[in-house]
């Protein structure tokens, strides 16, 4: 027998999702109606913090991501008020959200930033791991202290930085690409990577400051996780900081990666056993083609479209992620895109009226800047919740609000095996089609810097390594100056270029 409902809480703004997006969304709205009850709704405990928030230049930003339990949030914001519980329905009409604890909360207006989950290679398989929140990541640890071999599937940043984080293990990668990284990297620049992958990791690891798990709310976690269904919000960026990804073995790294290819079949010991295949030995180095029979028993056995199979004690599955869109579509009539996020449009307005969205569980279906493009990132998780609250406010007194800068280009900063990586415009000439020239200049283990240009005019870059070329380059997409005078005078390191354009 359900619980009686309790009197249905009201306020102005309701925001759901306790992630970067919903959390940026909620201190927005707090600030800019410090006399108004702002509710946010979160099934976990501990809501994502930014901290140490820099802007490296006009749209570039860093910053860290912490864990806090939701109350820290309140300290903060005293017209905060976290209602601890995941979403059972949406009623649009009655512009009323209920949650899983029997409430009623009534909104004016409503802001969806409930995340994104894991696309599983292979939904309920105990072998099969996906990792997109703390406690997955840390089920993820759990399990790696006991494995001598995994595989990981996917192509993204989370197993980029898996497969250069895990010491002690081998590690057989499946790429459906050509080459690594292929979201963010061409092949040039996932050869520059590879040779790092491949090499051992002799240097010390460049002290990191981000992602941090408080323990407070953790044992609180444990109990209100009873049901396993829930998903928590998006990792920060290094997210791995602070998780020691060791396996049983005495080696740094050994690494195997089979390109342009899937998983076909997946295999529980007993079935591999009945159906008399064999399985193949983890290869000796990357260059020796010798295939040799595995003669070790695993848990779980991988076959994949090359026709190779390969056992493991168990498996990652880092294959990108779909909108969290599931408890908002019953009953309500959404657009929803072709990625099966909400439809928004310039100002964050969903198809429904008075209810937002941002955030992974979003799909921009305004007619965006030439160099400009969605990815789900934790960089636009929080400018779509900053700039879907600015939205909130001026539409709830009327007034109109020019589009946010940070939609005019597309800029990203990150970590990949050490290296800095700004990934800037249409960094891999998307959408350009043919009518586009690159221009390349690639020291060995140092930097990496390529810029596309289609008629003379900067569309996109990418920057690895300390290059301090970002600003420059960032100015010249933005003013669509014509470069051609200058040619291949532009990564011309004894040039420096920043006199040419100051």
């Amino acid at each position: 027998m359900e619980a009686p409902c309790s009197p249905p809480t009201a306020g102005k703004f309701v925001v759901v999702g306790g992630g970067i997006a919903g959390v940026t969304c909620a201190e927005q709205l707090a600030i800019n109606f410090p006399s108004e009850d702002i509710l946010l709704i979160t099934a976990s405990p501990v809501i994502k913090a930014v901290t140490n928030f820099k802007r490296v230049s006009k749209v570039l930003e860093e910053f860290d991501v912490e864990e806090q339990p939701s109350t820290m949030l309140e300290n903060r914001f005293p017209n905060i008020k976290v209602i601890e519980s995941g979403v059972k329905q949406l009623k649009s009409k009655e512009r009323c959200i209920l949650t899983e604890d029997g409430n009623q909360h009534i909104y004016k207006k409503l802001c969806l930033c409930a995340g994104a989950k894991p696309k599983l290679i292979c939904e309920g398989n105990p072998y099969v791991l996906g990792i997109r929140d703390t406690d997955s990541a840390q089920e993820f640890q759990k399990q790696l202290t006991k494995a001598k071999r995994i595989m990981i599937i996917g192509n993204g940043g989370i197993a980029l930085e898996l497969v250069y984080e895990i010491e002690g293990c081998e590690v057989i990668w499946v790429i459906k690409d050509k080459a690594i990284g292929n979201t963010f990297f061409d092949a040039g620049a996932a050869e520059f990577l590879t040779s790092k992958l491949i090499d051992e990791k002799p240097e010390a690891k460049i002290a990191q400051k981000r992602t941090r798990y408080t323990t407070e709310g953790r044992k609180k976690e444990a109990q209100t996780r009873a049901n396993a269904g829930n998903i928590g919000s998006a990792l920060g960026p290094d997210w791995h900081e602070g998780l020691d990804l060791k396996g049983t073995k005495e080696f740094s790294h050994k690494i195997h990666i089979e390109t342009m290819c899937e998983v076909k079949k997946i295999y529980l010991q007993e079935e591999f056993r009945i159906s008399e295949k064999k399985s193949l030995s983890f290869p000796r180095d990357h260059h020796d083609q010798s295939v040799t029979t595995d003669k070790e028993i695993w848990p779980v056995y991988v076959e994949l479209t090359n026709e190779k199979i390969f056992g493991c004690d168990f498996i990652v599955s880092a294959t990108g992620v779909t909108p969290n869109t599931e408890p908002f579509l019953c009953g309500n009539n959404f657009d929803v895109g072709e990625d099966g996020g909400l439809k928004v449009d310039d100002h964050m307005h969903t198809s429904l009226p008075d209810i937002y969205a941002a955030g992974d569980i979003c799909t921009a279906s305004w007619h965006p800047s030439p160099v400009w493009l969605q990815m789900r990132l934790w960089t636009q998780a929080r400018q779509m919740g900053w700039y879907a609250a600015k939205c909130m406010a001026a539409a709830s007194v009327g007034e109109s609000i020019d589009m946010d800068f940070s939609f005019e280009l597309f800029a990203h900063v990150t970590k990949f095996f050490n290296y800095k990586v700004v990934l800037l415009g249409k960094y891999n000439a998307q959408g350009l089609g043919s009518n586009h020239e690159l221009l390349l200049r690639c020291t060995k283990g140092q930097e990496y810097i390529k810029a596309v240009l289609q008629n003379g005019r900067m569309m996109g870059a990418v920057l690895i390594g300390e290059t301090d070329l970002e600003e420059t380059f960032e100015n010249l997409i933005l003013n669509q100056m014509n470069l051609s005078a200058y040619g291949e005078d532009l990564l011309d390191p004894n040039i420096d270029i920043e006199d040419y354009f100051d």
